[in-house]
């Protein structure tokens, strides 16, 4: 569930579809937020244009989320 703890950030995480196997093609996502004040701590596919994010809590307030820091590679074009 979302209350699960998040205790790190994801490392260039590919995001494939549900069943999909082989090689990522374009379109399919990479996250990463390993640097310094990134915080993104999980990402879930729902569809082709819709993920779940979850944000990992501010260190010094882990009661706040009111900030993020990540990237995203391997867009498609109108994605």
């Amino acid at each position: 569930g979302s209350d699960d703890i998040i205790a790190g950030n994801v490392s260039k995480y590919i995001v494939l579809p549900a069943g999909y196997c082989g090689q990522p093609k374009k379109g399919h996502l990479i996250f990463d937020a390993c640097f310094e004040s990134g915080n993104l701590g999980r990402v879930h596919h729902v569809t082709e244009f819709e993920y779940d994010l979850f944000i990992r809590p501010d260190t010094c307030n882990p009661r706040f989320r009111v900030w993020f820091n990540f990237t995203v590679e391997n867009v498609k074009e109108s994605q």
